[in-house]
């Protein structure tokens, strides 16, 4: 029988996230005109607040409900098969790092990092996908990167001008940016030595081959998003 992650036991709550759950509904009826995040503010400092014989209540009532994950848990693994148990390690790590891509992505969106320059091929591709023949997204940015690859050299050539414009917009921004980053004692936020040589190597690269691995990273990012949809 085919498994998935889906069917583990779930971890138990802790003590507080107890609290906030069997409590919530109570802080709402009591504050209506707080917004989800101001309740959850006073929710939390009233658990702060609240006496140690009371989140004793809650503790005791995690520590039941971890035994019992326990052995459910127990229950689980035992009836996987070798196949199975390695298939699903798998499928919790990737998971895993796509959580932490995310919270990566989300931290450095928040620090304000520049957005990275665009190919020629990326701004032929978002001038003219809404026209572009196809019945789905990926069939059109297939049809454009046969298109892309028809074009003559002038043809490309506004496009690419726009793209190196971009990439000195991008270099400049990402000096002020590591900088701050440096001021604030991020710097494991700093480019080193050999992702710019890599960098530049990328650059070197044939337009055809670049104009590829742009369509291979748009194709990538519509898979995302449609899965996270």
């Amino acid at each position: 029988r085919g498994l998935s992650s889906a069917e583990r036991p779930k971890r138990p709550l802790t003590a507080y996230f107890r609290f906030l759950r069997e409590q919530q509904a109570a802080f709402r009826q009591r504050n209506p005109e707080l917004n989800s995040l101001e309740l959850v503010k006073k929710m939390a400092g009233a658990w702060r607040e609240l006496p140690a014989a009371q989140k004793q209540v809650y503790e005791e009532a995690r520590k039941t409900d971890w035994q019992k994950y326990s052995e459910q848990l127990a229950a689980y693994k035992a009836q996987l098969t070798p196949a199975q148990a390695a298939a699903l390690k798998e499928e919790r790590r990737r998971r895993l790092a796509k959580r932490r891509s995310f919270r990566i992505k989300r931290e450095l969106t928040v620090l304000g990092k520049p957005k990275r320059p665009r190919s020629g091929f990326n701004i032929f591709v978002s001038e003219n996908f809404q026209q572009s023949k196809g019945t789905s997204p990926t069939a059109k940015l297939k049809q454009l990167f046969e298109t892309w690859r028809n074009l003559s050299s002038s043809q490309k050539q506004p496009y690419l001008q726009l793209a190196q414009d971009d990439k000195i917009r991008y270099e400049n921004e990402m000096k002020s940016w590591e900088a701050k980053m440096a001021e604030l004692g991020r710097e494991d936020l700093i480019r080193t030595k050999e992702q710019r040589l890599k960098k530049k190597a990328a650059k070197a690269a044939p337009e055809g081959e670049r104009s590829k691995a742009s369509l291979r990273e748009s194709m990538a990012k519509l898979k995302l998003k449609t899965s996270e949809e």
